[in-house]
């Protein structure tokens, strides 16, 4: 069994460098960021991303591997009855965690720095939110937050990418659930304005400062202990792909809104 503590000291490496890829990533990104500024070149930040981009994925076939070995060994462990085997079955469990949370960071970043294809179609806005409501309930009860969404009589239609819009919204939801520790109300209200589309994502949580207020959006810029600051710079990166935009609300002791706009598809002349 001597050669799974090369595989365990490997991961344990990779694990607890997880906050020095965090660190790298962010370095590059501002790096980036004032070499276009400097040169006004954006060639230079194109190259960039993409040599980020191909370290990204060089990391992550590795780790992969690692994984894969790591839950033969846990599963191995597992089997086993004594004191010796159960400790480091523990201590291995703690090194899937961190392994995982590394690959959480590269798939954050990945996904960010990625080009999108919107594959658009016709689709009501208040059904999107319906199906997404639905799929996240269960974390809602689990948290004690109950959830709304009134919805206008009539179809709310845009030209949306069905699967990149849900994922915007679930990453507001998500980060509205975490700031009701205690529970409270999650309200989705979809209404249709002129030409735009509306979409509200409200909670009763404690608000957020005016120093984290405007910085919320920023790349790498997060409050959380694990996170990774790419969440809502991903959610806005989304919105506005679509030709629409987001805004956000607080106060600090009266919640939080997020108000995304949408254009409306045109009707069709006849």
């Amino acid at each position: 069994m001597g050669w799974w503590w090369i595989i365990v000291a490997a991961v344990l490496g990779l694990a607890a460098g997880s906050g020095l890829t965090l660190w790298l990533a962010r370095r590059t990104w501002h790096g980036a960021r004032r070499l276009a500024a400097r040169t006004k070149g954006h060639d230079h930040l194109v190259e960039l991303g993409q040599l980020a981009g191909g370290l990204a994925h060089e990391i992550k076939n590795p780790l992969s591997t690692i994984n894969v070995n790591l839950q033969l060994l846990a599963e191995d462990l597992s089997r086993r009855g004594s004191e010796d085997d159960i400790r480091l079955f523990r201590r291995l469990k703690n090194v899937q965690g961190e392994a995982d949370r590394l690959r959480s960071i590269l798939d954050d970043f990945l996904q960010y720095a990625g080009k999108l294809e919107l594959h658009l179609s016709p689709t009501d806005v208040r059904q999107v939110v319906d199906e997404l409501t639905d799929f996240f309930a269960p974390q809602a009860e689990t948290a004690r937050v109950i959830l709304r969404t009134p919805h206008p009589g009539e179809p709310v239609i845009c030209d949306i990418d069905v699967n990149l819009l849900k994922q915007s919204l679930l990453n507001l939801m998500i980060n509205a659930i975490q700031a009701m520790p205690n529970g409270g109300e999650l309200i989705l209200r979809v209404e249709a304005q002129k030409n735009r589309a509306v979409i509200e994502v409200i909670d009763t949580g404690p608000g957020i400062p005016p120093e984290t207020l405007s910085r919320i959006f920023d790349v790498y810029y997060s409050t959380k202990k694990h996170g990774t600051g790419l969440g809502l710079p991903t959610a806005r990166r989304i919105i506005r792909a679509h030709g629409g935009s987001i805004r956000v609300d607080s106060e600090p002791g009266k919640g939080t809104r997020f108000v995304i706009s949408l254009p409306l598809t045109a009707p069709t002349k006849t």
